[in-house]
């Protein structure tokens, strides 16, 4: 088996990108790789994803993002690359692509990835840095085949694949989507505009008294939305969870009857394949070709416009009203899901690895 490498800016930061970083990670490790995660700098409040990692962990500098010396993390970085044999680099990110494509040796094949959706990319400096880096690598790497399609044409790309962020697990039970309560999950942050779930959900209770949103997770905008919610007078259906440990999430989804995601944009939300596992539908704002990828409009869920509030309002009081399409959904959500089991994606980074090595 050749070596992988996996290297973030930070690797152990509670998030998206560290999260799928150390699933795969183990994942390939179990299939026999000799696998490596390299975070560039030290988290500030360290999150564990894998109790027993059968991988190499390093940090290369103790320093958080932003505070080291970047000529001292290029020679510490250096020296652990040189050390590692023939394989793959997977640089996690526009930043880690920009700060190692050129240290990697010629034995390690640059991959790569992009956990961002095109649509958000556009906005920002990200497509600029992706049209710059990413096209000398040995393969570009994003999240949705739409993703792949519209950077290889913008971005003039002629390298360009996808390949889905995984599923840690597949559950055995479902829900009965039969308890009243909508789930809302993610860092309480403005990106993820819980405030218009919660506006949507107001609405939509004023004729459905008996449900609940449960917001999952924690962060600055929590006493905002407190205020929200008791401003649209439903402070006593929006319950605050705050951050619930990944181990017991399953029993969330199981007490769920539709997941609400009303992010303003999303690269493909782990939340929609993990609440579709369990076979809950989702209605969400159609804000990037990873939720288009999830949230198959009519067949596992509702997609309304972005921003669209009275739209998002419409679909979440539709499904509240009807345990039938409820089930529908949520049948079609998990047979949708199972593409991004985690042994399935990890069979496409395996494909991925020998279509390179060719």
């Amino acid at each position: 088996m050749n070596a992988v490498v996996f290297a973030c800016m930070d690797a152990d930061t509670l998030g998206g990108i560290q999260q799928v970083t150390h699933t795969v990670a183990q994942g390939l490790a179990l299939r026999g790789h000799e696998v490596h995660v390299v975070g560039l700098h030290r988290a500030l409040d360290p999150f564990r994803y894998v109790e027993r990692p059968l991988y190499e962990h390093h940090v290369v500098q103790r320093r958080p993002l932003g505070e080291g010396r970047r000529w001292v993390a290029r020679g510490r970085v250096s020296r652990l690359l040189s050390s590692i044999g023939p394989g793959y680099a997977v640089l996690t990110s526009p930043g880690a692509v920009s700060w190692l494509a050129d240290l990697l040796p010629p034995r390690l094949r640059a991959i790569g990835q992009y956990h961002g959706s095109f649509e958000h990319a556009r906005g920002t400096s990200h497509f600029a840095s992706v049209r710059r880096h990413y096209g000398g690598l040995d393969q570009a790497v994003f999240l949705s085949p739409e993703d792949a399609w519209r950077f290889a044409e913008e971005a003039l790309l002629p390298n360009t694949a996808d390949l889905p962020n995984p599923l840690r697990a597949w559950p055995e039970k479902t829900s009965f989507l039969d308890v009243p309560r909508v789930l809302g999950v993610g860092r309480l942050a403005p990106v993820k505009r819980f405030d218009r779930l919660i506006t949507a959900f107001a609405r939509a209770g004023r004729t459905r008294g008996r449900w609940e949103l449960h917001l999952i997770g924690d962060g600055p905008e929590r006493g905002r939305l407190r205020v929200h919610a008791a401003r649209l007078g439903v402070a006593d259906r929006v319950v605050f969870r705050g951050r619930v440990p990944a181990a017991e999430m399953g029993q969330e989804f199981l007490n769920g009857a539709i997941l609400g995601l009303a992010s303003e944009h999303e690269g493909l939300p782990l939340v929609v394949g993990e609440a579709a596992s369990y076979g809950m539908p989702t209605v969400a704002f159609d804000v990037s070709g990873g939720v288009r990828s999830l949230v198959l409009d009519g067949a596992t869920g509702v997609l309304v416009p972005p921003a669209d509030v009275d739209a998002f309002t419409g679909a979440l009081s539709g499904l509240m009203a009807d345990p039938a399409r409820r089930r529908r959904l949520g049948a079609g959500a998990r047979a949708h899901a199972a593409a991004f089991r985690l042994e399935n994606v990890l069979d496409r980074w395996e494909d991925l690895f020998s279509r390179i090595r060719r």
